[in-house]
């Protein structure tokens, strides 16, 4: 089975297949951290994308260093690229996503722009973004770098920490931590598999909201303290 190398780990195929039968907002649950700002979305609210980050930082209007990631990353990869808070200069279009496609990078997330949005949009490839815009870059090769620590969505993404993302938004899970968040979070499906069907009987909701409410919990704190 082909496997992904992150931050001296492997990453097969088995995990792909795992995360993306949950979804990022159950992987929520079970992270302190590490939720991109809600305004990076895809352009195509079907998708999802999951995968070891490729970083990227593109400044301004020169975006040599994310065709250098295009010629570098590994297949299964998620291109991830910090603009530098810039919200005019879209380095991902059309071509960008068809040359991506071709080469089995899983999907691209932008702090910033992308622009030919429909036909993106059409072609099914997951790439997130803050929006859409008419100015594009340009391969200056003057700026920017790969495989750095950057920032997207306001949140910290290393090389190799797993991007996960939906119509929802996106996760970044650090490589250490999946096998233990995986686990937690298929448990918490087979909870909510389980509730939807009670809540379709007709019974009881699963939490007793007017129990939590009436309990004595200044109480229950006073004995505690008292133990000790």
């Amino acid at each position: 089975m082909p496997r992904l190398h992150i931050k001296g780990n492997t990453m097969t195929n088995d995990n792909i297949s795992r995360l993306l039968d949950l979804d990022p907002a159950t992987i929520g649950h079970f992270l302190n951290g590490g939720y991109m700002l809600p305004y990076i979305k895809p352009l195509n609210d079907t998708v999802k994308v999951a995968g070891p980050a490729y970083t990227v930082r593109v400044i301004g209007k020169d975006s040599a260093s994310l065709y250098h990631a295009l010629q570098h990353a590994k297949e299964g990869s998620v291109i991830v690229i910090d603009k530098g808070g810039d919200n005019v200069y879209a380095p991902v279009g059309e071509v960008v996503s068809l040359v991506a496609r071709q080469r089995n990078i899983a999907g691209i997330v932008i702090d910033g722009p992308a622009t030919d949005s429909v036909a993106i949009r059409r072609s099914g490839y997951p790439v997130f973004c803050s929006g859409v815009s008419v100015a594009t870059t340009n391969v200056l090769g003057i700026t920017g770098d790969w495989e750095q620590p950057i920032s997207c969505g306001g949140t910290a993404v290393h090389p190799g920490d797993i991007i996960f993302g939906d119509a929802d938004g996106v996760v970044v899970i650090p490589p250490e931590r999946l096998d233990d968040v995986l686990v937690k979070a298929e448990e918490a499906l087979e909870r909510e598999r389980r509730n939807r069907n009670a809540i379709a009987e007709g019974k009881p909701l699963p939490i007793d909201a007017d129990a939590l409410f009436n309990a004595d919990v200044a109480g229950l704190i006073k004995n505690l303290r008292q133990r000790h």
